[in-house]
């Protein structure tokens, strides 16, 4: 019998994350590195141990290894106990053959064993490619106080943004009457973000009958959540305030790495009293040589810069040498930026080689169309050969040579 908890965590971790493209050709997107220092995962793992959850089941799928490897006995995030600590969890072979997770609640329904084992009141169910800070204590306490089965956070998303999201109609006690999974035309502006506490008899009872649904997604938003609205649950929203992105784009991702150097971002970073935990490389502090520029822009350690990085993100042990021009960029770990090269509005990921007098993206402003405009992305352990040019919206393949 494994210790109880009155609350285990559930993170689902195992999204394919396509519309990143060539950045989880290899990788699990909450693998993918975030900041200059972390990875995308180290955001919810953080809030757990933060809000005093120390039992995490983290459900993987898909391109897991680095994942995993990345995870390993949780001891970054204090989650390496003898009780409760992180558990990798992937669907295995049970009964009947293996079969993937379907779905998120299927997911979570796979592993009612695991839960069933620390025997909580209460399950947190969170996304792993989210970058924000939350007290999930503070949620459970709330949802608590309104006796609910089922508690969702909101955040009030720009009207023209809420057809992206499930929408939540609410009363004046926050009390949840309408739920429509991304929705057309939209009749609020408070969006689910994909956190939820359940009290965990009411949620086992639900995952069961979902799964016995013939023709059922097997999906949270899909499913779960209409089908204990229309049976009269009591369910509440969890209003939060504060930075929160869902990383799932280039876009969104590159906007996210450039929002920790942005004055104006509620984004801190360096906030002791909330500090977000990594797996870092232990590596020799940064250094600038006598004729680089670094203006506005965040370096990691083990970094050499010779050459020009304005408003950038340069991860840990990225080499920029002597003439190279680096703009609006993310520069993930390990990754050479050759003489002369420019990098400008680009994600590039680990261990990539940026040939010399090479040219990665554009500045938008210098186009004659702007609207043909986009993020140019090169993949992990990519080659740009010496004096390319890789358009603007443009996406080099992993380990690729151009």
């Amino acid at each position: 019998m494994a210790h109880k908890s009155n609350v285990v965590a559930m993170l689902l971790a195992g999204g394919q994350g396509s519309r990143l493209g060539v950045l989880t050709k290899n990788i699990a997107k909450p693998a993918v590195p975030y900041g200059g220092n972390y990875r995308i995962i180290d955001f919810p793992l953080s809030n757990c141990v933060n809000s005093g959850i120390y039992t995490v089941g983290v459900l993987t799928q898909y391109q897991p290894l680095e994942l995993n490897d990345y995870l390993g006995n949780g001891q970054p995030w204090d989650l390496d106990r003898i009780n409760g600590g992180v558990h990798v969890l992937s669907p295995y072979e049970a009964i009947g053959g293996a079969e993937w997770y379907k779905g998120t609640a299927n997911a979570i329904y796979q592993n009612i064993n695991f839960i069933e084992k620390y025997d909580p009141e209460y399950v947190v169910i969170l996304s792993g490619d989210h970058i924000y800070k939350m007290n999930y204590a503070k949620m459970v306490d709330f949802h608590k106080k309104n006796d609910a089965a089922c508690t969702i956070a909101v955040l009030e998303v720009p009207w023209e943004e809420a057809p992206r999201f499930g929408i939540l109609a609410t009363d004046e006690n926050n009390k949840i009457y309408e739920f429509a999974e991304k929705p057309a035309k939209p009749k609020s502006n408070k969006a689910s973000m994909g956190v939820y506490v359940f009290s965990w008899d009411k949620l086992r009872q639900y995952l069961i009958q979902d799964e016995n649904t013939k023709g059922s997604s097997n999906d949270f938003g899909k499913n779960i959540i209409p089908t204990m609205l229309n049976a009269g649950e009591r369910m509440f929203a969890f209003p939060f305030k504060g930075y929160w992105k869902d990383v799932g784009t280039i876009d969104s991702l590159w906007e996210a790495n450039l929002d920790i150097i942005n004055p104006n971002v509620d984004l801190d970073l360096s906030d002791t009293s909330w500090r977000i935990y990594s797996r870092n490389p232990s590596a020799p502090p940064h250094y600038i040589g006598k004729n680089a520029r670094v203006d506005g822009s965040s370096v990691s350690e083990g970094c050499e810069i010779e050459g020009s990085v304005e408003y950038s993100v340069i991860s840990s042990n990225v080499v920029i040498e002597e003439g190279a021009d680096v703009r609006y960029s993310v520069i993930m770990p390990g990754t050479t930026v050759k003489k002369g090269a420019k990098v400008y509005y680009s994600i590039i990921a680990e261990n990539a080689v940026i040939g010399e007098n090479a040219k990665i993206g554009e500045i938008p402003e210098q186009l004659e169309n702007p609207e043909n405009w986009g993020i140019a992305v090169v993949g992990s352990g990519a080659v740009i050969t010496q004096g390319k040019f890789v358009e603007p919206g443009a996406m080099i393949k992993s380990k690729e040579e151009v």
